[in-house]
């Protein structure tokens, strides 16, 4: 009865909203919730830009997507939800969608179609990993290294993050549990196949944060993503993991000498999610918001400005060069097969059931 009630709900706000739509009733301001840094400049030019000059809406941008899913929570609590898109990574919209916080997208029919012709379910395909996720980009997690500090022999995997014989120094890691854990086991010889099961249990767990003890007392935690690049740019940490945008920013656009590892970089998508708990009006905006920004060649203009590889099949064509720089952005994408030779593909569904659980235990791990 519950959940009927529910669809009966969203199903009522969708024809409301598509009424407002039709009528032109939409509201003419609206937040947007990103990441801040590089990210957010190439929203802001690919996206916010153009649609404020087309619309006059203003867009205010809040760059507190690392909190949304608490801050959401709180706010569906409260009664006073105050975001109208918001960009999550995938995991999180699972998460949001399961718990009514995010509203249901029908993709062929709220978003535009491709530009060759094809419906968005199709063009998107399966990263349309959630009915409530609107895929933005696929990008990763990777570790960038200075150049002048790893001497003759730069790594070339992964598990140099252990390797503090080899590579002294203070590291860079996210202060989560994502990514951390999967590359512990990795590194300490679980096989990429199990490591997912072996995450699942206490066993696994234990063995994860052993392999991190080996270097906690040599890492800073970050929590934003500018963290790493701006260690890195002023030589705190010899090698730290970030999203291979803002890596790539530090390298081809500031030109720092810092280098990025491939290896075992891995993949995760981004993109928008519309609040539940919007008004009809609010909620008209941000699906036309949605509609423009995610339409072929917005996702494939986001590209002119971060190396991150657009979410659309019929975008990837028009992918050219940087907006700036002039450099073919292509080769410097996660998707590249240069640089997807040894990736290591995100469980999206584990870490929806499993990310508070393990939000709590990393925490307390940290605090000992």
């Amino acid at each position: 009865m519950k959940t009927t009630m529910k669809l009966m709900a969203t199903s009522c706000l969708t024809l409301t909203a598509s009424m407002a739509f039709a009528d032109g009733h939409m509201a003419n301001e609206m937040t947007i919730v990103s990441w801040g840094g590089a990210y957010s400049a190439s929203q802001q030019a690919a996206y916010h830009d153009p649609y404020m000059a087309k619309t006059g809406v203003n867009i205010i941008n809040d760059e507190s997507s690392a909190e949304a899913v608490a801050k959401l929570r709180a706010m569906n609590e409260a009664g006073n939800v105050t975001w109208d898109v918001v960009d999550v990574v995938a995991a999180d919209a699972i998460r949001l969608c399961d718990e009514g916080l995010a509203m249901e997208i029908d993709a062929d029919t709220q978003l535009a179609d491709g530009d060759d012709g094809s419906k968005a379910s199709a063009d998107f395909g399966d990263l349309l990993v959630s009915d409530c996720f609107i895929p933005q980009i696929v990008y990763s997690t990777t570790v960038g290294y200075r150049t002048d500090l790893v001497g003759d022999t730069p790594p070339t995997d992964i598990c140099a993050l252990f390797d503090t014989e080899t590579y002294p120094g203070k590291r860079s890691l996210e202060k989560r549990p994502v990514v951390n854990l999967e590359w512990a086991l990795l590194c300490d010889g679980v096989p990429k196949d199990e490591i997912y099961d072996m995450l699942a249990t206490d066993e696994g767990q234990a063995k994860a944060f052993a392999k991190l003890d080996t270097i906690k007392d040599d890492t800073i935690w970050w929590s934003a993503g500018a963290d790493t690049p701006q260690l890195l740019a002023d030589g705190e940490v010899v090698m730290g993991s970030t999203y291979n945008g803002r890596l790539f920013s530090l390298i081809e656009e500031k030109k720092q000498p810092v280098a990025m590892l491939w290896d075992a970089q891995m993949f995760d998508l981004d993109g928008w999610i519309i609040p539940t708990g919007l008004t009809p009006e609010r909620q008209a905006r941000a699906l036309d918001y949605i509609m423009f920004a995610t339409d072929t060649q917005r996702l494939a203009d986001q590209a002119k400005y971060i190396a991150y590889g657009p979410a659309r099949l019929s975008s990837a064509p028009l992918v050219g060069k940087h907006a700036t720089l002039g450099i073919e952005m292509a080769p410097h994408m996660p998707t590249d097969p240069n640089n997807a030779k040894n990736t290591f593909l995100y469980n999206y569904e584990w870490w929806a059931d499993y990310r508070d659980d393990m939000d709590a235990k990393f925490q307390a791990w940290l605090s000992q």
